[in-house]
């Protein structure tokens, strides 16, 4: 099984562009990769969501929306509102592993962070990941109040008994403040594990071929990037 699920420590710090280059980098490499995002939000249905995006970044890739939701809301207040079926841990897990077998890499990216609800029973994405057995990757802000927000993603994974792979900073400027430069070093130690990359910001406003190139200066050798940890951790010490 090669599953990896894909969490922020909120909305809006760069989830899918993250999950769209690590896409795009796998696909680069010759793997067959399909992306699973089981609940969009706020996109009405003749909408593109995140999905499109993903393919206009990444290329060609399978990719499964299992229900979408009007309202920018999480996925169990939204479904609530619209009157629509909620959806549950078991049924994105067959999903996720129904993908697996046609594929080498499958992405499941999350909506928000590891316990936005997806419906009245409490279950969330930290239960997915546990149904599947799957490494839960970290998408993290740069700026001050990021260590709290992936401290807490990261404790609760691991009471929930999963296993975080790694955090990546999912907009990195071109231009740090001190807050972004210091916690380069700290965000490894709140999440309990590596640096696995800093994406540009702005990359996902790029072209499909430019994008590749961020990709792989962005995220570390584990995704088949060339991303140094150290040698970026090093660097924004310098500038302190």
């Amino acid at each position: 099984m090669s599953i990896l699920v894909v969490t922020g420590t909120g909305t809006g710090v760069g989830k899918t562009a993250v999950t769209a280059a690590i896409a795009a980098l796998a696909r680069a490499g010759g793997r067959r990769v399909a992306v699973l995002k089981p609940a969009q939000t706020g996109v009405a249905p003749d909408e593109p969501g995140d999905l499109a995006e993903v393919v206009r970044l990444a290329g060609d890739v399978t990719t499964r929306e299992l229900q979408r939701y009007p309202d920018p809301l999480s996925p169990e207040a939204a479904a609530r509102r619209s009157g629509l079926p909620v959806l549950n841990p078991p049924e994105i897990a067959a999903a996720a592993t129904e993908l697996d077998e046609f594929h080498d890499l499958v992405l499941v990216e999350g909506a928000g962070g590891l316990l936005v609800r997806f419906g009245p029973d409490g279950s969330t994405l930290a239960d997915v990941a546990w149904a599947l057995g799957a490494l839960v990757l970290v998408v993290a802000e740069a700026g001050l109040g990021t260590l709290n927000v992936t401290a807490l993603t990261a404790e609760v994974a691991t009471a929930r008994g999963l296993h975080v792979a790694g955090v990546v900073i999912g907009s990195w400027p071109a231009e740090p403040d001190l807050a972004m430069l210091s916690n380069v070093a700290d965000l490894p130690v709140a999440a309990g594990a590596p640096l696995l990359g800093a994406l540009a910001a702005g990359a996902g406003r790029l072209d499909r071929e430019t994008f590749l190139e961020e990709a792989r200066a962005g995220l570390s050798p584990w995704f088949g990037g060339e991303f140094d940890s150290e040698r970026f951790q090093k660097a924004a010490a310098a500038r302190t």
